[in-house]
Parts: structure tokens; C-alpha cells; sequence
């Protein structure tokens, strides 16, 4: 089955005028009025729908070599033989490709130069690295789809680490930390072992290469969480606040799983979310919304949860968030991968 093409996950914060404050009072997220600094009436933090991410990459399996018979033939023979042989494998492959695209041609790839797939299994282990605590007894969230009928939801491989990156251009100043924070919170939920790689020049992209050894050596790429805004990403226009999401890999006869996840946080609206009382809270539920998007959580119409689309002022996870967090820290590995 084809894998569709990566829908990213858009996080708006609507300046609409005359919508009610929330109960409690407080001032909803990334509300804001039409002069900067001031804080307007209410208005929700609003995403549109996403259903996950295209399939990047290619498989890898070895491939097991089976030696020839010996038999004794003439130099006309052994030529015509030769010539035969050679023309039947050439009609076997063409008529068999998926045999060719899954078998022969993984097994050879990753050790080509210009590959765009990285040697199989680095970093990989038999066994998770971390575990989820005890999941919460809810039922209010949402796994974003699977795009096959054969694996009911996409996790990370945990039993490998998770590293990300960041491009520090246009980080607001006030921001510092947030990152880290929210990284660290989404680690707990799941029991995925985030590695912190630093910083990094690679700019964020709806296309991004899963295998940049000139950047990260030879292995897929890490999560790039980037600072950007509308003119180098066209999707941030207008209310949108941030987006995230992952792509997919596969080795032969193993499980899907995300690799090559993304945040893109729009750098203005954070600029004005840290001028309001507790912006810092605010702007960092807006990164740790967004790694869940890449670990592989949608989003839930429960006001409670951080992963509502509509958020009014809910700045940590809730107890559906967890649930679903711990149970995409489960996931299997994929040590061929």
C-alpha cells in the first residue's frame, strides 16, 4: 500500500475580537490584540487536523549469497552459457522489481557513496532504554493514523536514543531553555531517551533528506527543532504558531517507525506570547505540543488536554497526553533499520 504524502500539523492562534474568557479567568494561549503588548479578549488557541507524515527513505535487509555449480564447459560453451545467464538475470530483475527494490538493492545502497539511506542498525539496541511510567487510566487521546493495515499505530524505535538538534537563528530572547524543558517532559511521558546534539545550520524543510552524513554522520537524521517564521515556511502565515510532525522508515519483515521529525515554531508569535505573564509556560506547551505531534500524538477534543486544538490556557499535559505518550514509548524496534 502507498504511503501518502506528509500532512503537517498546523497550530493557529486566532486573534479573533469579543470571544468570552475562559472560566478560570485566565488569559488563554497566544491571545493577543492588535496593538503589541496589550492583551485583547480571549480567543483560542486553534490547529487545523493532521493525519501524519510521508515515508521517506528506503529499507535495508542482507542479502544471503549463494555459490554457483561447478561443471566443466568449452570457452564456446562457458561464453554462451555466460551470455545466457546474464540475460536471464537482467529479464528476471525487470520482471520482478519488488524483489530487486526489497532484497537486492537495500542490501547494497547503504554502502554506496551518494547513498541516501545510512548503514543499518547504528545505535540500535535489543532492548528499550527507557520505560514510560504507568500510564494513566484514560482513554482521552488520539494516535495519529498509520498509513498501513498491518500496524495499528508508528512509534520511535526505543530502543535506540532519539537525538535532536537546533537551528538557534531567530530565537526570541526569553526563550532559553525551552527547548530542553520541553524535550525533557516529552522524555518522561514516554520513556524515549533524548539526546541533545546542539545546534545546527540545516534549515527546515517539507522535503527534508532522512540521511545527511555531511551533517550527522552516518546515521538518520535527528529531530531538527527550528525557530523560523512565514518567509522561509509559508505554512506559518497568518495565526499559525507552530508545526510538527515525522516521517517514516522501514527495514524488510520490520515495524514502521518515525524518523526524521520536525518542530517548526513560528519566532513572532513567540516574540509576542512572552509578553504576557507566564509567557514562558505558555510558549513552552506550545513546543511540547508539537513534540508529541512528532512522537506520534493527534490531537483530542477534550478541553482538559494540552493535545486539544482548541487550548484555553492548559500549559502541561494532561491525563489522556500521558496515556497516550506512555504507550508510544512501547513501541517495538527495528534494529535492521
Amino acid at each position: 500500500m502507498g504511503i501518502p504524502d506528509r500532512e503537517w500539523n498546523h497550530e493557529r492562534n486566532d486573534r479573533a475580537e469579543g470571544v468570552p474568557r475562559s472560566p478560570s479567568g485566565r488569559v488563554p494561549l497566544w491571545a493577543f490584540d492588535d496593538e503589541p503588548g496589550q492583551p485583547s479578549a480571549p480567543s483560542p488557541w486553534r490547529a487545523m487536523p493532521s493525519d501524519g507524515s510521508r515515508r521517506r527513505g528506503a529499507s535495508a535487509s542482507r542479502r544471503r549469497r549463494v555459490g554457483p555449480r561447478r561443471r566443466f564447459f568449452s570457452p564456446w560453451l562457458r561464453l554462451r552459457f555466460a551470455t545466457v545467464a546474464v540475460l536471464g538475470l537482467v529479464v528476471f530483475l525487470y520482471a520482478t522489481p519488488s524483489l530487486f527494490d526489497r532484497f537486492v538493492l537495500p542490501a547494497v545502497l547503504p554502502y554506496v557513496p551518494g547513498s541516501d539511506v545510512p548503514p543499518p542498525g547504528v545505535e540500535a539496541g535489543a532492548v528499550p532504554l527507557g520505560t514510560p511510567p504507568p500510564a494513566p487510566a484514560s482513554t482521552s487521546y488520539r494516535l495519529l493514523e498509520s498509513p498501513v493495515e498491518d500496524q495499528e499505530w508508528i512509534a520511535y524505535d526505543p530502543c535506540r536514543p532519539l537525538h535532536y538538534v537546533v537551528r538557534p537563528d531567530n530565537a526570541p530572547a526569553g526563550s532559553e531553555g525551552l527547548v530542553q524543558e520541553a524535550v525533557a517532559e516529552v522524555s518522561a511521558a514516554t520513556g524515549l531517551q533524548f539526546v541533545d546534539d546542539g545546534t545546527t545550520t540545516e534549515a527546515p524543510s517539507e522535503d527534508r533528506d532522512l540521511y545527511q552524513p555531511e551533517l550527522y554522520g552516518r546515521s538518520w537524521v535527528p529531530v531538527l527543532i527550528t525557530w523560523t517564521s512565514p518567509a522561509e515556511i509559508p505554512e506559518l502565515a497568518g495565526d499559525v504558531a507552530g508545526l510538527g510532525g515525522s516521517d517514516y522508515a522501514q527495514a524488510p519483515g520490520q515495524p514502521l517507525v518515525y524518523e526524521g521529525g520536525q518542530v517548526q515554531l513560528d519566532a513572532p508569535d513567540a516574540v509576542d506570547t512572552l509578553r504576557f505573564p507566564d509567557g514562558r509556560a505558555y510558549l513552552r506547551a506550545i513546543i511540547m505540543h508539537e513534540l508529541a505531534h512528532v512522537v506520534g500524538l493527534d490531537h483530542i477534543d477534550d478541553p482538559a488536554e494540552l493535545m486539544n486544538p482548541e487550548n484555553f490556557g492548559v500549559t502541561s499535559f494532561g491525563q489522556g497526553d500521558l496515556a497516550g505518550l506512555a504507550l508510544l514509548g512501547t513501541g517495538p524496534c527495528a534494529p535492521g533499520l
